[in-house]
């Protein structure tokens, strides 16, 4: 009997030990996680009712604040720009839970980070309530002027800093407008996600960081470099001029655009965009490109802030039984795709010496008075090539613009170094139009990227020097047009909060 007595006794000990660890589990280890899942209802509605920081700009326009309201949740969730950064500060909703900023950046938000708990003990013995604002690295002109330049087309810009990684503007269109999504009434909510879901142009869609897309010639930039830094070619290595190059294992072939003859050195085809040239450099870099393009960030995750599609190419250790798959990547088609913000860091690294910084849309976090309590990086990435071979690269993409097929991009009163691609598509539609690059080439204060889908109005004659160049031309000659941004303030430096909104905005 007092053997049973001592297993029941055992049994129950082991029970209480089991319910202590996996309560001190929730309720330490797990506390955040559970608390910020979208799911949790409980967490929502108070999320609601209590205090939440605003999202700002770098240059102070409200992206999102709260407003007092009479009803249960006492604060409603307000985007005074609309849809301009629909897809970058996300919404933040009652029934679908949060998005983009307001999810990734929830804890700071809310004010829940514990270092912001701790931050002021005295704050916290008096039970004073804490919220964090989130600022941007983006910039209300700077978005402004890639949604004026881009039009009505589908496609996106995205802007960066090639020294910090920081996003200076990140534009897709179309876009949305988060605001209805965060109405309390949950049918108003319901009408409009269901509106935005199931409207055919997909808004909701975040085609700067969401989406892939083939790069085309663009890519050539990644396939010069690496020729480069292997030592497989360079610049002035010399190729035959064809309208065709034979592919290997197949009784196909890789023809330049419109069917031209195309040849040269490679800063001549570089220049000129030949598709025979950099077929073969990409059979002659077999394996190697496959490590140029990890070297670039290319079928890596990307250690950005909000959550990006990754990139894809051709699988490690497939040349020798696919060698026409590494001609096609070396002229970003076949089974490359990549997101427009990628090919802004690439054209990034390239103005960076050949370093990829850590591409993010949050700049700092700072406290209820106004405090810079966390900033965010800089942060390097990883190096792609030498500095060397990224000059040498810079300035084919100088020569790119001044004389070949992005002059359309030019800046007056500044060098622009860049790219075009016009990539074809899977499903036979017109092509993709793009551009990639940096200025100015000399001091580079913003690389960017432009993708217009299916060529736009243009259709079937898209071209990325005809579509995309003009459209980062706009773009870089209003940002070159205004001063330099401040750095960011260390921890602990008190900045001026806004309090006033925005406008409501509506190749090769």
């Amino acid at each position: 009997m007092n053997r049973q007595v001592r297993r029941v006794g055992i049994i129950v000990v082991g029970c209480f030990v089991a319910l202590f660890v996996q309560l001190n589990y929730l309720q330490v280890v797990k506390a955040d996680s559970l608390a910020s899942d979208p799911r949790n209802v409980r967490a929502v509605k108070r999320a609601f009712a209590d205090p939440r920081g605003e999202i700002l700009t770098a240059d102070g326009t409200i992206v999102a604040r709260s407003q007092p309201v009479d009803d249960q949740f006492e604060r409603l969730r307000t985007y005074p720009t609309g849809p301009l950064f629909g897809h970058v500060s996300g919404f933040f909703s009652f029934n679908y839970g949060a998005s983009g900023v307001e999810h990734v950046y929830n804890a700071d938000l809310s004010g829940r980070r514990a270092e912001q708990q701790f931050r002021n003990i005295g704050d916290w013995l008096i039970g004073k309530e804490q919220a964090g604002d989130v600022v941007l690295s983006l910039s209300n002109a700077a978005q402004q002027a890639a949604r004026e330049a881009l039009g009505e087309r589908k496609g996106s810009v995205v802007v960066l800093d090639p020294s910090t990684g920081e996003i200076v503007a990140m534009w897709s269109f179309p876009s949305y407008d988060p605001s209805p999504l965060s109405s309390h009434s949950p049918r108003a909510a319901k009408e409009a996600f269901d509106g935005y879901t199931k409207d055919g142009e997909n808004p909701m869609l975040a085609r700067a960081y969401r989406e892939r897309y083939p790069p085309g010639s663009t890519f050539k930039v990644i396939t010069a470099a690496t020729a480069i830094e292997t030592g497989t070619a360079t610049v002035q290595t010399g190729y035959p001029s064809l309208r065709f190059l034979d592919l290997p294992l197949t009784d196909k072939n890789l023809g330049n655009f419109g069917g031209s003859n195309c040849g040269g050195t490679m800063a001549e085809s570089f220049r000129r965009s030949c598709n025979t040239t950099f077929g073969q450099i990409g059979l002659d870099l077999g394996e190697r490109l496959i490590d140029g393009m990890k070297a670039f960030g290319i079928t890596e995750d990307v250690p950005f802030d909000l959550p990006e599609s990754r990139s894809a190419g051709p699988a490690p250790g497939t040349f020798e039984k696919r060698k026409p798959d590494f001609a096609y990547a070396g002229i970003g088609q076949g089974n490359v795709a990549v997101t427009p913000l990628q090919m802004a860091t690439v054209a990034g690294a390239i103005a960076n010496g050949g370093v990829l910084m850590a591409p993010h849309v949050v700049r700092e976090i700072r406290d209820t008075d106004g405090r810079v309590t966390r900033p965010i990086g800089p942060d390097e990435w990883k190096r792609a090539v030498q500095p060397a071979t990224a000059a040498a690269v810079a300035q084919m993409m100088i020569d790119v613009v001044q004389r070949g097929t992005g002059t359309a991009a030019a800046v007056p009163g500044h060098t622009v170094a860049g790219k075009t691609g016009t990539a074809e598509t899977a499903d036979g539609e017109p092509p993709h139009a793009w551009f990639i690059g940096f200025a100015p080439a000399e001091a580079p204060r913003y690389a960017i990227a432009v993708i217009v889908e299916n060529g736009g109005d243009v259709g079937d004659e898209a071209t990325g020097g005809r579509v995309a160049a003009p459209v980062a031309g706009k773009v870089l000659a209003r940002l070159l047009a205004l001063p330099p941004a401040p750095p960011p303030g260390p921890p602990g430096e008190e900045k001026p909060t806004s309090t006033t909104a925005g406008a409501n905005p509506g190749g090769r």
